[in-house]
């Protein structure tokens, strides 16, 4: 027979603490008294009860004198107050998960709303927490949930805090939850199952679907023992639930080729031991039988503030992380110890099943937990990583996060770093603001780590990048080649183009066909243009660069247009002593001699015409060869156009 025993078999931290607590309380105390059993396991109370310890059924019965140990599954706050009345001393094994449900109930209350836990009502842990609020409503499963929501009436708009057992089975809990969140729309939820329980509860899944049978060791009135039995049923068709070894159906185990076996929280190593011994003098597969004292040493270890430690996140809750520690303590990170960035939710900063280092803060023995700190220990690396690039001379990204005398300050990784207005990246009289909130890349330039003063520049790393962009630039120019740019400055007879860390200029006449008489009629700085080279000048580090589309001729379309004869829509665009010019498509103008603009005479264009008005001119001649192309107003106006030979010496 091979027998295989699940890592988790036996005690949780919580039931070893409360277990040394007791020893330790039975071998000093005059009067060592437990109130009920300090775990559910008759040999364990057994063991106690030879050293000196006795049991108290009720807190009424301690005597003055007497040291009284409160069990791992908790008690009521009326407890406390008949044993302080009595004049007994307290020890509270008080198991760590158990009491923060307790805190988190009594908090319920405070916060004027309606404390919910999902639980057996008998368990001696929930009758504790409801000892810390007027009322605790407590739903078995699902069923018990959807029947309170049928009969409350408004309890959909109830303002509910919702707990679960510590040892209650994850499905129960999830199904539960899946009813209350349907009804409930004002909800707060702790999930405060045990992260040791739910271990203990995933491998027995996991084993007992592998196995031909699976022996389940703790005593029948623990709760976590009845549910791994439930859980191993549902995968095993063969389970049995025994408390010592005394109790092996070896004849019904006898065929089996491979036995699975796990043992409930408050089930001690020894019997662990004399059960695998009874199953099977062979050696055993899995978690060797010798490591489980060593493991019940691990979680009566003591944590130290100030040490560095390693732990796995097993749940996330709006104001804390809940940390497996791998000892006595559970641990916890406060929501303002994980990060300094306040953008961040804790989902986006750890995730349940990950391992972390962490940095303990604060430890508090008598209710059994840790304070951790994430952020501390980021820190340290960040500085470290800090360091480092200011050496090696690495970029860093971070976000600015606001505007500081003499320029911005630079959250990298949470780290403060300070960036002078001259090295922003700004031109000089530009507002330090419109950097705020924006993500940037930057070189660290100056550490003092006992000043923590961190100084970077910004305008560092775009240089580099223009000279790099730059550089590719000039290795690929041609004329011909087309660009995708930026317009960053204009003057009266052109625009400068940035066409990645390379300015060019587009003279005005090449920025349109159209006649124009400055630059900002048809840009703007900030636009996107598509460009061309016309010509460049690698040692004078100087580009001509062009807008107009020279794949479409303007002449051309006029000639494909218009014919002489025909009238036209023409804007006048030029006076001059002799008439005007006139624009008749893009690129192509017109004139219109002063001998044409009315049917009488006049002294000058301007008598009858404005730049930018739009008239009606026909055509009276066109030269292909010089692309010139003459005008008249009058031809309109007269009964008989003049012949085109008396205008034609005028034209330009």
């Amino acid at each position: 027979m091979e027998v295989i025993t699940a890592k988790s078999a036996g005690f949780c931290f919580g039931v070893a603490r409360a277990v040394k607590m007791a020893r330790e309380l039975a071998d000093s105390a005059a009067q060592p008294r437990m109130l009920g059993s300090v775990i559910h396991n008759r040999r364990v109370t057994a063991a106690l009860e030879e050293r000196g310890m006795r049991t108290l059924e009720r807190p009424e019965e301690a005597r003055q004198g007497d040291s009284v140990l409160l069990r791992a599954h908790g008690v009521g706050r009326e407890v406390y107050r008949l044993l302080e009345e009595r004049g007994a001393a307290v020890a509270d094994a008080t198991c760590p998960k158990v009491a923060h449900v307790q805190r988190l109930v009594e908090k319920a209350e405070e916060e004027g709303r309606q404390p919910v836990m999902i639980g057996d009502p008998t368990h001696p842990e929930v009758r504790g927490a409801a000892g810390w609020c007027r009322r605790l409503l407590v739903f078995s499963g699902p069923e018990e949930a959807a029947r309170w929501f049928e009969t409350a009436g408004a309890a959909g708009s109830a303002a509910l805090t919702v707990v679960s057992q510590t040892t209650l089975r994850r499905e129960v809990w999830e199904s539960s939850l899946k009813i209350i969140k349907k009804e409930c729309t004002n909800l707060k939820i702790f999930d405060t199952i045990c992260d040791a329980t739910h271990t203990r509860q995933s491998e027995a899944a996991q084993l007992a679907s592998q196995v031909d049978a699976m022996v389940v060791v703790g005593d029948p009135r623990s709760a976590n023992t009845t549910h791994l039995t439930e859980i191993c049923r549902g995968y095993c068709g063969r389970v049995f639930q025994i408390e010592n070894a005394d109790e092996l159906p070896l004849a019904a185990l006898a065929g089996c080729g491979r036995v699975g076996l796990t043992a409930g929280a408050s089930t001690p190593a020894s019997i662990i031991k004399e059960v695998i011994k009874t199953m099977s003098e062979e050696k055993i597969q899995g978690e060797s039988m010798e490591n489980f004292e060593e493991l019940v040493e691990q979680y009566t270890n003591t944590l130290n503030t100030g040490e560095k430690v390693t732990g796995v996140v097993t749940a996330i809750t709006p104001t804390e992380v809940h940390v497996d520690l791998g000892c006595k303590q559970a641990g916890y990170i406060p929501v303002d110890q994980l990060t300094d960035d306040p953008s961040l939710k804790p989902e986006d900063v750890v995730k349940v099943g990950e391992e972390y280092e962490l940095f303990v803060i604060r430890v508090n023995d008598v209710e059994g937990y840790a304070t951790l700190s994430k952020k501390k220990v980021d820190a340290v690396k960040v500085w470290e990583n800090i360091e480092s690039a200011c050496e090696n001379k690495d970029i860093m990204e971070g976000v600015v996060t606001e505007e500081n005398k003499g320029g911005v300050v630079v959250s990298v990784r949470g780290q403060r770093v300070f960036v002078p207005a001259s090295q922003s990246g700004l031109p000089r009289d530009a507002a330090m603001t419109e950097l705020v909130k924006q993500r940037v890349k930057l070189r660290i330039t100056e550490v003092n780590r006992a000043r923590r003063r961190v100084v970077g520049s910004i305008k560092a790393v775009q240089q580099e990048a223009r000279a790099a962009a730059a550089a590719e630039v000039w290795s690929g120019i041609e004329v011909g080649k087309h660009y995708t740019g930026t317009v960053k400055s204009m003057t009266s007879y052109g625009v400068f183009v940035d066409i990645g860390g390379v300015d060019g200029m587009v003279h005005i006449t090449d920025l349109s066909w159209s006649r124009i008489k400055h630059p900002n009629e048809v840009v703007s700085i900030g636009d996107t243009l598509e460009v061309y080279v016309i010509s460049f000048d690698p040692e004078k580090k100087k580009i001509s660069l062009g807008v107009k589309d020279r794949s479409t001729n303007p002449w051309q379309v006029f000639m494909d247009t218009y014919k002489v004869g025909d009238v036209a829509s023409v804007r006048i665009v030029k006076l001059m002593t002799f008439g005007a010019f006139a624009e008749v498509v893009p690129g192509v103008d017109g004139l219109i001699h002063i001998s044409q603009i009315a049917d009488h005479r006049i002294e000058k264009p301007g008598d009858e015409l404005n730049e930018g008005q739009v008239v009606e001119a026909k055509i009276t001649a066109v030269d292909e060869e010089k692309q010139k192309i003459s005008l008249s107003i009058r031809a309109l106006l007269a009964p008989t156009p003049a012949p085109a030979g008396a205008e034609g010496e005028d034209e330009a």
